[in-house]
């Protein structure tokens, strides 16, 4: 198989933009990300993560990939397995006869990743494009260069257990239609995603959702340590699972700014300096948030609330002007 591996921002994207991109219809993972309106934010206590409340910045796992593939028209096809031998003997079937395969796996079980970049997350998406000296050959986006796995190593990657579990996921690509209408699937993807941001109608997503958590901030009780822990988890919700709040920032930026030019916009190239700034903000309550958590001194929760309700007003800024954007 002539395959291109591409490195990305977040795996979910790079995957979905790579997998369109060897079928004929090229996508850069930005527009892909875009498309799928899967920007996001949402506090969600009942889920956990090492007894931490789940905090996201994007659409749930397979949203982008389902998502963008509906919107442009994309042919997909899932498969789940009870059974590893079953999954295993799939992918070989598929992978012989020259076909790219996208997996959801645990990172914590690819001996790829250096080890202190290993955790307990199952939902990493990567490619396997082939398949030699009984090892596969894999499209890591993580990674600048491609990658290989044992057979025994990614089946157990493939069949984790715990939130997330992949269940042994894997998905091609069917059919890619011949063009696309990109001036109706832009403002289609945008208005979803101001939807999103701004008319949810729970307090604990989008921009409201940013405010419940700058209140649990404010309200946040128990002893210096256990404040440390729950800001901490805070900032590597943000910073180090996927792309993280920021970098999902400067993904939808790149896509506003690509649209910019394909439609000839101006309105979408200042929301894209907007949604930039949008993510230094974020950047910069994450190195304020690690710089309380380290001093000796107790943490000044205020600071650090009405940091994340600046990170809020500038999203609502962006969110109205696209809002008004997609209603001319």
């Amino acid at each position: 198989m002539t395959f291109s591996h591409n490195q990305s921002a977040h795996c979910e994207s790079g995957v979905i933009s790579s997998l369109l991109s060897h079928h004929g219809l090229p996508l850069s993972e930005p527009m892909a990300f875009g498309l799928a309106n899967a920007l996001a934010f949402a506090y969600i206590p009942i889920v956990k993560l090492g007894g931490q409340p789940l905090i996201a910045y994007r659409l749930p796992p397979r949203a982008i990939i389902k998502g963008l593939c509906k919107r442009l028209g994309v042919g997909v096809k899932f498969h789940k397995f009870k059974d590893p031998m079953t999954a295993a003997n799939a992918l070989d079937d598929l992978v012989g006869q020259n076909i790219l395969v996208g997996l959801q796996t645990s990172v914590y079980y690819l001996p790829y990743f250096p080890e202190e970049m290993r955790f307990h997350f199952n939902a990493h998406n990567l490619l396997v494009y082939g398949k030699r000296d009984d090892v596969y050959q894999i499209s890591d986006p993580v990674f600048e260069e491609p990658m290989e796995i044992a057979p025994r190593d990614l089946n157990k990657a493939r069949f984790v257990r715990g939130p997330l579990a992949p269940k042994g996921l894997m998905y091609t690509i069917e059919s890619v239609p011949e063009s696309i209408d990109y001036p109706r699937v832009i403002r289609e993807a945008i208005a979803k995603n101001v939807k999103v941001m701004t008319g949810a109608p729970l307090p604990v997503i989008g921009i409201r959702g940013i405010h419940y958590l700058a209140k649990k901030i404010d309200k946040l009780k128990g002893s210096e340590k256990d404040k440390r822990l729950y800001l901490g988890h805070i900032v590597r919700m943000q910073e180090e699972i996927g792309t993280g709040g920021a970098g999902f920032r400067f993904v939808y930026a790149s896509f506003l700014q690509e649209s910019a030019k394909l439609l000839s916009d101006d309105v979408l190239a200042e929301a894209s300096k907007t949604m930039t700034d949008v993510g230094d903000t974020w950047r910069e309550f994450a190195l304020m948030v690690v710089k309380e958590c380290k001093s000796k001194e107790p943490i000044r929760l205020a600071v650090l609330s009405d940091k994340l309700r600046q990170c809020a007003a500038q999203e609502k800024q962006v969110w109205q002007q696209l809002k008004a954007w997609c209603r001319k």
